[in-house]
């Protein structure tokens, strides 16, 4: 009966942690998809940056 005890709570901590990591991939999803649409908005403002530093310089060889 203990082992079976202790299977469940093994089981139970293993939900936990798949629970816990299922809801930082949504946070840090979340977050990257805001920052993209922030970038699409700020191409299509009327103010802003021309042209960015990387398209002014030669490239090292």
């Amino acid at each position: 009966m203990f082992e079976y005890e202790m299977q469940k709570l093994h089981a139970a901590e293993l939900i936990q942690r798949a629970d816990a990591q299922r809801l930082v991939k949504q946070a840090v999803n979340a977050g990257r998809a805001d920052r993209r649409s922030a970038r699409r908005s700020a191409k299509n403002a009327s103010e802003g940056p021309v042209s960015s530093l990387r398209s002014r310089f030669a490239r090292a060889a």
